[in-house]
């Protein structure tokens, strides 16, 4: 089993750069973090304290997910339900709930054996999940260009993703500061890993190079 594991921060690129890496190897390829935000949707709709792990841990062993083009939870597809700013804020709180983590590690795995490996993006994919994978990447960029690419995924409006890049940096900075102090598998650069700074790569130029490193 051959798994690639891209790991980084929040607007460092992960998901387009191992969405057209995976379509260049012809695999599969597993956004982890849809899985947790389908937790943190389901959390907000049935208004469930974002403290209790124990109740989160339920609705993540329960939950029927499918994680592919589109994501699918319990039959209906949150796709773009999932990507909103609420969910954004909603997830770290979840994600570092070490029972929910272990749920949704176990179905990492299960993933990976069903599919004979694949591109992988997460937190902690290299670190925790798959530890032997055969390539590790953790992908990263300038706090400025982060907060850009990410201000423009929430925005088609220039001057719109202008004015929230100030507030976007600051929501990226928190987010770091929670992934990378959580107890459960922190964001950090995994051991055996290739740190590629994409500030000032286009994507193919970023898949070119870890096409390289394979």
């Amino acid at each position: 089993m051959q798994v690639i594991a891209i790991d980084g921060p929040s607007g460092s690129g992960k998901s387009t750069v191992s969405r057209l890496l995976a379509e260049r190897l012809g695999v599969a390829r597993l956004d982890t973090g849809a899985m947790y935000r389908a937790v943190a949707l389901l959390a907000l709709r049935l208004k469930i304290d974002l403290e209790d792990g124990e109740l989160l841990a339920g609705l993540a062993q329960k939950m029927n997910l499918q994680v592919d083009e589109r994501v699918l939870l319990d039959g209906d597809d949150v796709s773009d339900e999932i990507r909103t700013k609420e969910i954004d804020r909603t997830v770290p709180f979840v994600a570092r709930q070490v029972r929910v983590r272990e749920e949704l590690v176990r179905r990492q795995r299960s993933w990976a054996d069903t599919h004979g490996g694949g591109v992988v993006e997460g937190r902690d994919i290299g670190s925790v999940v798959f530890p032997n994978a055969a390539l590790k990447v953790y992908l990263t960029a300038s706090e400025a260009e982060r907060a850009r690419r990410r201000a423009v995924e929430r925005t088609t409006d220039d001057a719109a993703a202008t004015g929230a890049m100030k507030m976007t940096a600051e929501a990226i900075a928190e987010r770091d500061g929670i992934d990378s102090s959580r107890e459960a598998s922190p964001l950090l650069v995994a051991e055996g890993a290739v740190v590629l700074d994409s500030t000032g790569l286009s994507v193919d130029e970023v898949v070119s190079k870890i096409v390289a490193l394979l």
